[in-house]
Formats: structure tokens, C-alpha cells, sequence
């Protein structure tokens, strides 16, 4: 779960981007049950941990510069927020993000080569060029062979020699497709299956776990377990992304799988395959079988659905169709002692249709799925046929991102660590990292004062959130170890070779993660990644260094801005480990619901109300905000406004805020809110959003101020405008 809204390639949970603007690596979205992402998103040294001594962390005097008293006109600090993109014409009271940002969208102009604009857009680009002119410059001393640098300049130039890549052509597909071509039984099949096994990891779209491998592998601590981690099974098997684009009646996406037929038919036919229509039909008609098999989103965010243990013998009892020994011999996996299977009825389903539907359409549907797979690093024809449904059919996005931009994307992905090692030590000085943590301080402070404010919360559930706040883990900027790539070969001429091996360098370190202790301090996301993560099977949480730049953090700004951006998103990820799913794990990340029965009630009660409050969102017409499938982000939204809110006046020691440029400390407050909600989005990466997004749209977000008593103070916000809730209606939750 982020704070975010961004998709895998793009950041599709606090960010703006959408699926179909590649920026980052992706994530199982299994892990939205387990990974709560934010917002959304230097010299090598310790992240910081929460304070582990008193129960309630006591208050940091000016979090950043001047926040301890009112600051004098002479020496006033930059506002913090834009004051010509608010809307005049528009009461905040009838729609907060129309009046923070309406005259912004009057001129906003999506990018080309781009499925949205807005705020997240302004902090990634600048993220993306700082990285751009680091990996650019990473080889002009000649480093040595084998180095990071070395490996980092090999990747890029790789990917940038076009003219290598045409030369190539599907010759480093050659081996995975005679395998495939090679399958005469049932056994052949599941040995395929079995070698293709990928380790999809992505902290940026970690609801979304989409693979076209027909099952996910990733490795962490076990949800019963204390310490050691374990390997967990994931649905896949899908091309588009998700099961609701093969079986909602929605009649645009009724229209994209026509176009889609097309797109596969034109594929394998580019790839010289014979009878390409009649085999397009074939993977058409099994992925809709496949999809039909899929637990849905809402069932598959239920992590007690999902705490399943299956030994490798359980597997043919259970799911009965697939040669389970052919397969987990293949995958590297035959000595695991056991799996969890995050959607059991999927493996059965799935597993069934091994047996039923014919070797051919299977032959056809892997073949597919590893030109798509694999099509933006084939020759341009490949490259283009896919961008034109994935980018133009599916999010609206005219034009593909210029080849730079995507080979610094994918050097991200493949050589993370390496690249985020040399960013901080450039753009991270300890300072910021300093100033942040001492916000994190004043957030951890008031969210312990809103616990013990809480009347309908027990004292036994008070104690056990004071012990999971006690405990959280806070890591800013970077991890304390870096990944080792000494393994992983890179060559200045194999774009496509850098990749698949890069993939197997990723699916090999899980594996080598089974049965081994749980690293607390390890990341799931780059410094360079501009998005924000709680993971609650870790008590921990993430905020990358990318994320922590204007608007959302200036060191200059004002407190009010500051808090009112960075401060509601870390108070965001703070809230996940006290939400739905928060309460599912205790402090030490073992799965123990930790809340009385009648603190639970009253939780359900609350958190019914936000859901049927988003529902009422009508994105685009006739498709409306799932209030359930986004339950969990809200709930972050509106703990995490509320908690920034009381840091906010934690820094200010007692003093009134100033009035700069006509507004109050609490004016600039909730418009810096509004603000870093920033997004102006194409209507097919919106409906992509409603679909395999676990956040609800920017614009709905920023209204979440509806819910916090101060805002109505702050704005003047009366009954009889769209917004306004009566008190009592109002949800309160931390």
C-alpha cells in the first residue's frame, strides 16, 4: 500500500504516473497486504530508527529551521505553497482540490510522452535527470572492469545502442522459445512453468503484482513467523493488468480487448509465427480462463485469506492438474519446506487449467507472453507495436518516452542499489536527513498523543499500539547495506541479455533469502525512488530520498508547507501500522490482531463509513471510487492528515503561527495538502487506476480534509457546501 498513486512503471500509488510510463521496477501487489506505500512517492550511512524508550516520543522543537516561533516579516521563509495555482472562484468548502489547484489544471498540459502531470510529475523529473546525468557521467573515468560505475555505464549504453539491438533481434529469446516450442506432454509444461518462475519485486506498485509468468515468487518473514523468512506464492498469468480487464462489462474495456486480439495477432505474426490469428484467438480465450481463476483484488488485499502454508507435498492434494515435482524442480524450489499461497482457490484454478486446456493454446500463450514480456528491448517494430497498446490503447499516452528517460528507468530497476549509492552522495547531504528525522520525531509524538486521546480505544489496545509505535523502525534516505551486483554480468552491447540476467541475479537472491533471518533494516525501494513505504511484516517504514525535495520538503520552507506535504505523507505511512491491515501484525511484524473485540467493532464502524464516503466518487462517468478496494490508503490519509496536523502545531512550542501572504499557519497547512495531491490525469489511465489501484484518485484524495474539524475552522467551511460533513459524520480514527 503507498501513499501514492503510481503505477510500476510509473508511480501509481502517491504519484500521479500511470501504468504504461515505466520509471520504476515492479512490486507483487500481494505485498498491499503486507507493504503500506506512501505518498505516492549522500554519504553512506545508518538509517534511523524510531526512539525505542518512552511510550510516547516526546516532542522535537522546530522540526525544520524557524518552526519554533513566529518568524519575523523581515527574515520570512518561502511560503511553501503556490499561490497561483489556487482557484479563487472556487469555496474550498465545495471542493478543496478544485480551489488548492484549478487555476494550475486551467493551463496544465500532460506531457506527450506522459499518462498524467501534477506534483509527484515535478519531483520524479527532477529525480530522473539527476539520475540521467549520474549514470552518464559514470563512465567517463574508465572505471574498472566489474565496478559498480563499470556496470552502471555498460547498462546504459547497452540499452541506447539501438543499432546492437536490431542486430540481435529475437536471438537472446532464442533459448526460453525453443523451450516452449519443444513442449510435447503435460511434464514439458509444468518444467517451462517451473524455469520461468520471476521474482517480481516493486515497492512502487506493490497492489498491483501483475506478471504474465503463470506464478510470482517473493521471499520475507513468514506472517506466523518471529524471524525466518519464507517463500510466498502469487497468481499471474495475465498480459493486461489485471483480471478486470478481461471480465468487467465496462464498455471502454469491452473496446480494449478487441484491440488487444489485434495487438497479439501483430505480434506474433512480427515474430515470423505461422496462423498468428488463430493462435491470438487461442491465448485470448485461456487468458480469459485464466483471469475467470484469478482471486480479485479486494479478496487477494485479505491478508488472513492469504495465510495459507502449503507444504510441496500438499500441492498435488490441493491443487491437482500441474506436475508440482516437474515444476518446483525447475524453479530451484523442490527443497523449500513449505510455501505460503497467497491465493489458494487461484493455484487450484490455475493449476486445473494445466491439465485441461490443450498444449497448443499453452505453446501459444508462453510464446506470447515472452515477446510481450520482453518487446521494449526487441527491435523497434516490437517495441512500437507494444507501446501502442500498452501506452496509447491502455493509458491514453500518445507518445513513447524518449529512449533516455527509459534507459535510465531501466538501469533503476536492474542496477537499483548501484545507482541510488552514488545519488545520495550527491544530492542527499546530511542535513536534510537530519531535519526529516526530526520531523519523523514530532510525527511519532503526535500520533502518541492521539492514541492516548482516544476515548473508544481500551487501555490493553492502547498499550499495544504505544508498543508497535515504540518499536517502529524509521529509515530516511537509504539502507544501512547496499546490494552486491559482483555476480551479476553486464555487457556494453546486450541490452536485452543485461536484462533477462538481471532478472535471474534478482530470482536467485530470493531464493538464497528462504530459510534465512529476516533483515529489519533491509529497503524496498531505491533512494532514488520518489515514493514513501510502511511494511508492517517489518515495523518498519522507508522514505527515500527522492521524495524528500520541494514541494513536498524544503529545508527553506515553511513549517506549515512542510507539514502539510512531507509531514501528511510520512504521517500517511506511520498511520499503516495502525490500520486494517496495521492491526493484523504486532509490533515484532508477526500476524496477531492485537485489538480487543469491541475496539475492533468500533474500528469496522469508522472505517465502514470512510469506505461508503468514497464510494459516493465519481471519477469518470458511470465508474466510481471502490471504497473498499481503497480502504486502506484512505484510512492513511485521513490518520496521517490528522497526526501532521498536531506535529504541525508540536514545532510551534506554544506559538501562533504566522500570517504570510494573507494566509494562516493553518491555511497554508491544508493547502499544501491540497497541493502535493497536484495531478491532472488522462481519462484511460484513470480508469486503469479505478481498476488495479488500491488508492483513490489524486483529486479525491486531496478532499480528505472533509473529515478534519480544523480545516472547517480554518476555511470557514459551512453547511450547504459539497463538502462539509456534520461532525458526527465526520471519520475519526487516530
Amino acid at each position: 500500500m503507498t501513499f501514492g498513486t503510481a503505477s510500476a512503471v510509473e508511480l501509481v500509488h502517491h504519484s500521479p504516473f500511470r501504468l504504461g510510463d515505466a520509471v520504476m521496477p515492479r512490486l507483487n501487489w500481494m505485498l498491499a497486504a503486507i507493504v503500506a506505500f506512501a505518498c505516492a512517492a549522500c554519504s553512506q550511512s545508518n538509517p534511523s530508527s524510531a526512539p525505542a524508550s518512552p511510550s510516547t516520543p516526546k516532542p522535537v522543537a522546530s522540526a525544520v529551521p524557524a518552526a519554533s516561533a513566529p518568524t519575523p516579516a523581515s527574515a520570512a521563509p518561502d511560503i511553501g505553497v503556490d499561490l497561483s495555482g489556487v482557484d479563487h472562484a472556487v469555496k474550498p468548502g465545495d471542493d478543496f482540490f478544485q480551489y488548492s489547484n484549478g487555476d494550475w489544471l486551467k493551463t496544465a498540459v500532460i506531457p506527450p510522452d506522459r499518462s498524467s502531470t501534477g506534483t509527484f510529475f515535478e519531483v520524479f523529473q527532477k529525480a530522473e535527470q539527476r539520475t540521467a546525468d549520474l549514470i552518464k557521467a559514470a563512465g567517463a573515468s574508465n572505471p574498472a572492469a566489474g565496478s559498480n560505475p563499470r556496470k552502471i555505464a555498460d547498462y546504459y549504453a547497452a540499452y541506447m545502442n539501438t543499432d546492437a539491438i536490431e542486430k540481435a533481434g529475437l536471438a537472446p529469446l532464442k533459448p526460453e522459445l525453443d523451450s516452449i516450442d519443444a513442449i510435447k506432454t503435460r511434464t514439458d509444461l509444468a518444467r517451462v512453468l517451473g524455469s520461468g518462475m520471476r521474482a517480481d519485486v516493486d515497492p512502487i506498485n506493490a497492489t498491483n503484482f501483475h506478471t504474465e509468468h503463470l506464478f510470482g515468487l517473493f521471499v520475507t518473514k513468514g506472517l506466523e513467523e518471529d524471524s525466518l523468512q519464507i517463500p510466498y506464492l502469487l497468481q499471474g498469468g495475465l498480459a493486461m493488468p489485471s483480471r478486470d480487464y478481461y471480465l468487467s462489462q465496462d464498455k471502454e474495456m469491452a473496446a480494449d480487448r478487441d484491440k488487444y486480439k489485434t495487438y497479439v495477432a501483430a505480434l506474433l505474426k512480427q515474430a515470423g509465427i505461422a496462423d498468428a490469428e488463430r493462435k491470438a484467438q487461442e491465448v485470448f480465450d485461456l487468458e480469459m480462463k485464466i483471469a475467470q481463476a484469478q482471486e480479485s483484488l479486494v479478496d487477494s488485499e485479505d491478508v488472513h485469506k492469504a495465510n495459507n502454508l502449503w507444504s510441496v507435498a500438499d500441492f498435488s492434494k490441493k491443487a491437482p492438474g500441474l506436475d508440482w515435482s516437474a515444476f518446483f524442480d525447475a524453479a530451484g524450489l523442490s527443497n523449500a519446506k513449505q510455501f505460503d499461497v497467497w491465493q489458494p482457490s487461484a493455484f487450484t484454478g490455475l493449476s486445473k487449467l494445466t491439465a485441461s486446456e490443450p498444449l497448443d493454446a499453452w505453446k501459444a500463450l508462453l510464446t506470447f507472453h515472452t515477446l510481450d514480456e520482453n518487446a521494449p528491448l526487441l527491435p523497434k517494430a516490437f517495441d512500437d507495436l507494444h507501446f501502442d497498446f500498452y501506452g496509447k490503447t491502455l493509458t491514453g499516452t500518445p507518445q513513447q518516452r524518449e529512449r533516455w528517460k527509459r534507459a535510465v528507468s531501466a538501469t533503476n530497476t536492474d542496477l537499483g542499489d548501484a545507482v541510488g549509492q552514488i545519488y545520495v552522495q550527491k544530492y542527499f547531504p546530511a542535513s536534510s536527513k537530519a531535519e526529516v528525522e526530526a520531523l519523523v520525531k514530532n510525527l511519532l509524538a503526535a500520533f502518541g498523543q492521539g492514541i492516548d486521546k482516544l476515548d473508544w480505544m481500551s487501555p490493553e489496545t492502547k498499550q499495544k499500539a504505544k508498543e508497535k509505535l515504540k518499536t517502529l523502525r524509521v529509515s530516511v534516505g537509504y539502507p544501512e547495506h547496499w546490494r552486491d551486483y559482483a555476480s551479476l554480468e553486464i555487457k556494453p552491447d546486450d541490452a536485452l541479455g543485461n536484462h533477462l540476467r538481471a532478472v535471474k541475479f534478482e530470482y536467485e537472491y530470493q531464493k538464497a533469502m528462504i530459510g534465512l533471518a529476516v533483515d529489519t533494516g533491509e529497503w524496498w525501494m531505491t533512494p532514488q525512488t520518489v515514493n514513501a513505504v510502511n511494511l508492517p511484516i517489518q515495523n518498519a517504514l522507508n522514505f527515500p530520498a527522492a521524495i524528500l525535495e520541494p514541494p513536498f520538503f524544503d529545508p527553506k520552507a515553511d513549517p506549515a508547507a512542510n507539514y502539510g506535504a512531507i509531514g501528511a505523507i510520512i504521517g500517511h505511512e506511520i498511520s499503516h501500522s495502525f490500520d486494517n491491515t496495521g492491526a493484523d501484525f504486532d509490533a515484532h511484524g508477526k500476524l496477531v490482531n492485537w485489538w480487543t473485540p469491541a475496539d475492533l467493532k468500533h474500528f469496522e464502524a469508522a472505517t465502514a463509513a470512510l469506505a461508503k464516503q468514497y464510494d459516493q466518487y465519481e471519477a469518470l462517468p458511470g465508474l466510481h471510487v471502490n471504497g473498499k478496494q481503497t480502504l486502506g490508503e484512505n484510512i492513511a490519509d485521513v490518520s496521517g492528515l490528522t497526526a501532521a496536523y498536531r506535529a504541525y502545531h508540536l514545532s510551534l512550542n506554544g506559538q501562533p503561527a504566522p500570517t504570510l501572504d494573507e494566509l494562516t499557519g493553518d491555511q497554508r497547512f491544508f493547502l499544501a495538502f491540497g497541493q502535493a495531491w497536484r495531478s491532472k490525469t488522462r481519462d484511460a489511465a484513470l480508469r486503469q487506476q479505478l481498476s488495479v489501484d488500491v488508492h483513490a484518485p489524486a483529486q479525491f484524495r486531496a478532499e480528505t480534509v472533509r473529515n478534519i474539524d480544523a480545516w472547517y475552522d480554518a476555511y470557514n467551511v459551512q453547511p450547504g457546501q459539497k463538502l462539509y460533513l456534520a461532525p458526527n459524520e465526520r471519520v475519526k480514527i487516530w
